[in-house]
């Protein structure tokens, strides 16, 4: 039997970058509070026609892109969810979720694409993303917005630029599809293979071609823009009036569109130049439509999702270090003897907020004073607290700080280090 290997484009997340995950998590589940959205957990594994309705059958992730297979006891067509939205929705009919009015909900989690492995795009990736359901107005869309561009200010980053765009309604659509299909069969002999694939299936598609032998003809393409009617036109420019009202700077880019089917009204992304072609660090738009597609009744909606390995480079580009929280102290014990009392001792200090790592026996021992000291100092603990047999036999501890020299070492009774807690917490 050979080595046994993670699979091709799923990686282990292993500490500290973990800590760095956890970090920004953390970060975003304080955002959704203060924004009012709750969190929503949804399975991993879905019944495929939700995807096949919900995303399109010729989009390129029901296409070539999901992992299926059939359920070994009752044969049912099964997929790794590739998104999270159409899990949503599908779980907020099926639990009546919007009985007593709209909803706002976040969620976390790993999704799963067959791609080409590649930095910034793994075919497990963890994404996060907000979901208001039930409103119409452009003013949650507005909110949205507000929310990821407030995200990028949490974390400190600056290089992050929006684009906005509106797919208008399925009648404006329609009437720009016709346009496009006619204005791409003048010029056949400059479509690649994947733009004539797409021609009369999906030509929206065509313009967000990567091909640069194609982008003077995508360039002067109809664009949708010029097909809205009033009512689009409206909820596109009440958008860019609240986002203007806030300072937030945008562009217009009549090219934007999206992967999935079920987009209408606006489609935004939130991109920069400093991951390459992976430069899309967060994206989404209104789907209102998508409700209806998978059985229910007529229901606005709007939402994004963000690639958190994406985000996460971005920051590591940019400088930015963020951790998760710092082990308060590091317990050096020099005798096994001593076990008890130091557990019960730490425990106490655990139970008040304290978080502490105990060194432990190896095979060859408790180890040294000094090799127990450079332990605690690469641990990161702001203390040691030391365990000796002269500390055991006066019942008391010493408190040695490891990365303030201006602090005091000081000396602590054991039945009364739990009063120490507070004291250590205030100075974090």
């Amino acid at each position: 039997m050979g080595k046994l290997t993670a699979v091709k484009g799923m990686n282990d997340l292993l500490p500290p970058d973990s800590a760095v995950v956890e970090w920004f998590e953390a970060k975003v589940r304080d955002l959704m509070s203060r924004f009012a959205y709750r969190n929503i957990r949804t399975p991993i594994v879905e019944r495929t026609p939700l995807f096949v309705r919900g995303l399109g059958e010729v989009t390129d992730i029901v296409e070539k892109e999901m992992y299926c297979f059939e359920d070994r006891l009752n044969g049912d067509p099964l997929t790794l969810r590739p998104e999270a939205t159409a899990g949503v929705v599908r779980a907020a009919l099926e639990h009546s979720l919007l009985y007593d009015g709209g909803k706002r909900l976040y969620y976390m989690g790993p999704m799963f694409r067959h791609e080409r492995p590649q930095k910034g795009r793994y075919r497990q990736f963890d994404q996060i993303g907000a979901e208001a359901l039930g409103f119409s107005g452009a003013e949650v869309d507005a909110e949205l917005i507000l929310m990821a561009t407030a995200l990028w200010a949490e974390i400190g980053l600056t290089d992050v630029r929006l684009e906005l765009n509106s797919l208008g309604q399925p009648p404006e659509r329609l009437a720009h599809r016709q346009a496009l299909i006619a204005y791409f069969e003048q010029h056949a002999d400059v479509l690649d293979e994947d733009a004539r694939r797409r021609l009369h299936s999906n030509p929206l598609r065509i313009l967000d071609t990567k091909n640069p032998q194609m982008q003077g003809l995508v360039n002067a393409a109809p664009q949708l823009l010029d097909f809205l009617g009033e009512a689009s036109l409206s909820h596109f420019n009440s958008l860019k009036t609240i986002l203007e009202a806030n300072n937030v700077a945008y562009t217009v880019n009549p090219r934007l569109v999206r992967g999935m089917d079920y987009y209408n009204l606006t489609v935004f992304e939130f991109t920069t130049d400093r991951l390459g072609s992976q430069g899309t660090v967060c994206a989404g738009g209104r789907y209102d439509y998508l409700f209806e597609q998978l059985g229910g009744k007529s229901t606005p909606a709007v939402g994004w999702a963000l690639g958190v390995d994406r985000v996460l480079e971005l920051a590591k580009t940019a400088g930015l270090t963020g951790t998760g929280a710092p082990l308060d102290a590091y317990a050096i014990v020099t005798e096994t003897s001593a076990m008890p009392l130091v557990l019960s001792t730490l425990q106490s200090l655990r139970a008040a907020g304290i978080s502490v790592q105990m060194h432990t026996s190896s095979l060859e021992g408790m180890g040294s004073m000094k090799s127990q000291f450079k332990r605690a100092d690469a641990s990161g603990a702001r203390y040691a607290l030391v365990f000796g047999p002269d500390e055991i036999k006066a019942k008391q501890v010493t408190i040695k700080p490891l990365r303030d020299a201006a602090v005091a070492q000081t000396s602590q009774a054991l039945a009364d280090l739990a009063t120490w807690a507070p004291t250590l917490q205030s100075t974090v």
